[in-house]
């Protein structure tokens, strides 16, 4: 196992934010045209709209704001730049090389509760809300979390249709939410990004929008191929299903309820925003959207257990349960867990945005990207494991 030592830290100025205007293919991506977000979904067809849309989610579709405190938990900078190097396909690199040949928007490493690198591509900056895609899945089962140990949810093994009497007799409502943070619900579901007529489309389609509705958006999806909790079948469906049940047993917005048990307790500087359907109901399967430093927040705290800032915010046992393999070998409860020799994990949403955390060394990775697919992962692991020494 490498040590944390092959990482340098130069005799350069503090690990102060560089912004820069441009980035790899940046004409594709709209500079000339100033990053327009454009409208709805166009992101999907012209990536000139997709700089725009992922750090501007909020203004194409209906959303809610979950506020920020009256005062930020502190993060400090390093004294000096911590430079990155790694080894990928054999040959050294260095992380200007992996930002100059990756579509990367946000790029952040911090440690323990210290900042050592944040750099902004492609006219991003600090006050960017960047949108998470299915990072907000994590988040989500942070909030089923709290609303157990609030006592909204007696148990994980109660099915949806406890909560959400329209889901009942309906294979969903007859799920446990075990099975459905574990993503093995055992509904036919199928998340093919590349094809649009997959279920993953229909779902959103149905869910976005003024007229969007998430609850009509699942019962789309009522075949039932496996026995709940025995089969790890990704799907968004379980994950809208979560936020069924949650806004049911809160009984009020999820948005509401975040501001005040996650959002405050994390001391979070900026607001936040989640993305609504036509109800109001958090479409809690993606469109997450939060400034880079507080997604770093919110990696730092589950890689301290849940804690953070001299305060608990998500019981220590909520974090390891959903830290633990269920029906995949690289899947918790709504979080990833990463392939290396020591356990570390992911926050992990469509086109490369990723927060990763290493629970001990205290290291967090934030990543936001617009890349087409899986493109840069393999680069990326690399990267990580060069941070934490695997």
């Amino acid at each position: 196992m490498r040590l944390l030592v092959p990482l340098m830290f130069l005799a350069l100025p503090a690990a102060a934010q560089v912004f820069d205007a441009g980035g790899p293919d940046a004409g594709l991506y709209g500079q000339s045209e100033g990053y327009p977000k454009c409208t709805a979904l166009t992101y999907l067809g012209e990536p000139r709209c997709r700089v725009g849309a992922f750090s501007h989610f909020d203004e194409l579709f209906p959303s809610r704001r979950i506020a920020a405190p009256a005062s930020a938990s502190p993060l400090k900078r390093a004294a000096v730049l911590l430079e990155i190097a790694y080894t990928h396909d054999g040959k050294q690199r260095k992380l200007d090389d992996y930002l100059g040949r990756r579509p990367v928007t946000g790029f952040l490493v911090a440690r323990g509760d210290t900042i050592l690198v944040e750099r902004y591509q492609y006219g991003r900056n600090d006050t960017h809300r960047l949108t998470s895609f299915s990072m907000a899945k994590t988040i989500t089962a942070i909030a089923v979390g709290l609303a157990v140990r609030d006592g909204f949810i007696r148990s994980v093994d109660e099915t949806a249709e406890i909560h959400v009497p329209e889901l009942k007799g309906t294979e969903f409502g007859r799920t446990p939410i075990r099975a459905l943070l574990r993503m093995a619900s055992g509904i036919r579901f199928d998340e093919t990004y590349a094809n649009t007529s997959s279920d993953i489309y229909r779902l959103a389609l149905k869910a976005l929008g003024a007229e969007g509705d998430s609850l009509a958006a699942v019962k789309q999806f009522d075949r039932r191929e496996a026995e709940a909790g025995q089969r790890f079948n990704y799907s968004s469906a379980d994950a809208q299903v979560l936020g069924l049940v949650l806004t049911h047993a809160i009984k009020r917005p999820i948005t509401e309820y975040l501001a005040a048990h996650l959002w405050a307790p994390l001391g979070a500087e900026a607001d936040a925003s989640w993305v609504v359907d036509g109800k109001g109901q958090e479409v809690t399967f993606a469109y997450f959207n939060a400034v880079l430093r507080d997604w770093a927040r919110l990696g730092l705290m589950m890689a301290h257990g849940g804690e953070w800032n001299g305060r608990q915010v998500v019981p220590s046992a909520w974090v390891a349960a959903m830290e633990e393999r269920g029906a995949s070998s690289g899947y918790g409860w709504q979080l990833w867990r990463n392939p290396t020799t020591k356990p570390t994990y992911q926050f992990r949403g469509l086109r490369g945005q990723f927060v990763f955390f290493d629970p001990e060394t205290k290291t967090v990775l934030v990543h936001t990207a617009l890349r087409e697919g899986g493109e840069g992962d393999a680069e990326l692991m690399s990267i990580w494991r060069a941070l934490i020494g695997d």
